[in-house]
């Protein structure tokens, strides 16, 4: 992989990751018009390191947020804190059983299938514009809440589906605080992501070339500069109500890619 192409690439995984248009469809659409003939095991690689660079940019932002949560879980108490945890966890438990059970199914919606993406990015202009719309209250994310937000979460493993405009959204609309559902929007992809990274490695799926060290490298710093930017950005836009201009974004790049399908 040239250098340039690892740079918008981890620049689109950055931004993407946490902007409500989805890091997953823009990739497809990114190596699509750079023309990636990336083996499927470099490809992986690269993908893998973009997601783990973004996760790291979600701690350093929510660099308090994790500690507070750590020094509460560790009172060993039913306190706040644990119990935030424990909802995070329960959020965790569609997507899990998606990616054990529904892995190769999944896997096989990545390969370069634009109309797809086209189409579940409309899906997700249409989540934002009623999320956008939705009246904002002081109420708190409850258990039933997250594992509703959790299949919102497992349904973004769609290519097309954004994972923080389905989940925000969904937490939205079922009531919760803005600021709060961007808050465990973020947090709580943190631990799928790692978990899904030492699965990865674990399964000997990824194949390393020594002489791919360059573009992993800048890959990870353009998604990690990006992310610490975007993750930012994001939580005063959702704050200010600003996600209609992401749906009409959505919508517009959704029609694109379904147009492209049909004339290239």
């Amino acid at each position: 992989m040239e250098i340039i192409d690892a740079i918008i690439l981890g620049i689109i995984q950055g931004l993407t990751e946490f902007l409500p248009v989805s890091s997953s469809g823009h990739l497809e659409l990114g190596k699509a018009i750079l023309g990636d003939h990336s083996v499927p095991e470099e490809s992986l690689l690269f993908t893998v390191v973009l997601h783990f660079a973004t996760a790291l940019s979600t701690m350093v932002v929510f660099r308090k947020d994790i500690l507070d949560l750590i020094k509460g879980a560790l009172k060993f108490q039913w306190n706040e804190d644990l119990q935030f945890i424990a909802k995070i966890a329960v959020s965790m438990i569609p997507a899990v059983v998606v990616g054990l059970f529904f892995e190769e199914q999944l896997e096989a919606l990545f390969g370069g299938n634009i109309f797809l993406v086209g189409c579940m990015l409309l899906v997700t202009a249409v989540l934002l514009f009623l999320a956008d719309k939705a009246k904002d209250t002081n109420k708190k994310v409850s258990f039933s809440n997250a594992f509703v937000i959790g299949i919102s979460q497992a349904i973004a493993m769609l290519p097309g589906i954004s994972r923080s405009g389905a989940t925000i959204s969904t937490s939205v609309l079922l009531g919760n605080d803005k600021t709060k559902a961007a808050r465990f929007s973020f947090l709580m992809v943190v631990p799928l992501i790692f978990g899904k990274i030492a699965k990865d490695i674990l399964s000997g799926d990824l194949s390393y070339d020594s002489g791919n060290f360059t573009a992993l490298s800048v890959g990870f710093i353009a998604a990690f500069v990006a992310g610490l930017f975007a993750c930012t950005w994001m939580i005063a836009l959702v704050k200010k109500s600003k996600l209609t201009y992401f749906a009409v974004y959505c919508a517009i790049v959704g029609l694109i890619a379904i147009a492209f399908t049909f004339f290239n």
